[in-house]
């Protein structure tokens, strides 16, 4: 049951929070001039939570009430530890509605994963809700990172684009891809705009990356099934890779993303070297969309 929301209260604790941030310590950059108030500014907290000046101020005001997936944006732009988490949402009357720390599970078929298996030259990820990285091949492993090393929380196709170094530098046109990531992350966004998850994820990249933050304030979308990708990887050098992607026919809304060269080109030659080097490599699972003897599906 919704508890009644006290938007007073709520105005009251945000700016109280605010007031006890240093801008530094939520990645955003000082100057020498002094601040008129103390903390961050209104202006600066709708910047980190992704949403506009004029709607953080009437939530200050007590004029709005804040949706579930504003308060979770909210949780992350304000540094709030889990104490200060429940009493937002109960000051906004959403107690019910608080995000739940496990995330929704997601299934990758075993036929989906046989036919990851089975493309052994092309590097190749299924993609599920919020671009989350559900499973891959070897390949794929090879030319991006090693999926399995990390935590599934952070196997997220912008997440990584964003944040990890590795997948980051080896894009050659990084701003292009990076920003066509953000606008198919608000397409998804405008499927399941509660999603606390989604939110969790917008608003820790809000804080931590100016370019996330203003390109994700435009509201671009898109939802293109094909392209060109420039990369240049460690090992092999620079690649031009065509990438197309198939949706699910079950209705999951999953994608299967794969990566080719073109046959004969410097390309295709150096996804072969990738592949003979992870065709030596002892045989590891890849991605967890299946049980451990290969028998069913598994959540992710």
């Amino acid at each position: 049951m919704t508890s009644v929301s006290d938007p007073r209260g709520l105005g009251a604790f945000l700016k109280a929070r605010r007031a006890q941030l240093a801008p530094h310590a939520c990645g955003l950059p000082t100057t020498d001039s002094p601040r008129k108030v103390a903390g961050l500014r209104r202006e600066e907290v709708a910047q980190l939570a992704a949403i506009s000046v004029d709607y953080y101020t009437r939530l200050e005001q007590g004029r709005v009430r804040a949706s579930a997936s504003v308060l979770a944006t909210l949780t992350r732009a304000l540094r709030l530890d889990d104490d200060q988490q429940r009493y937002l949402y109960e000051l906004a009357g959403r107690t019910d509605a608080r995000p739940r720390r496990r995330r929704s599970a997601q299934y990758v078929r075993p036929a989906v994963q046989r036919l990851l298996d089975q493309l052994t030259g092309a590097p190749a990820v299924v993609l599920g809700k919020r671009l989350d990285i559900l499973a891959w091949n070897p390949a794929a492993a090879a030319l991006y990172t090693d999926f399995s090393s990390m935590p599934s929380a952070r196997r997220n196709y912008v997440y990584l684009l964003f944040m990890d170094p590795i997948v980051r530098g080896m894009h050659r046109e990084w701003d292009h891809d990076a920003r066509d990531a953000v606008a198919a992350l608000r397409m998804e966004a405008a499927g399941d705009p509660d999603d606390p998850e989604l939110a969790r994820l917008v608003g820790e990249l809000s804080a931590q990356d100016a370019d996330f933050r203003s390109w994700w304030a435009e509201h671009r979308v898109i939802s293109s099934s094909y392209g060109t990708k420039y990369y240049r990887h460690a090992l092999v050098g620079d690649l031009r890779l065509d990438c197309d992607t198939w949706s699910s026919p079950d209705g999951s809304g999953q994608r299967l993303m794969v990566l080719t060269a073109e046959p004969g080109s410097p390309s295709y030659d150096a996804l072969r070297i990738l592949a003979s080097w992870t065709a030596e490599q002892p045989s590891r699972h890849q991605g967890e969309g299946r049980t451990a003897d290969g028998a069913g599906p598994r959540a992710v």
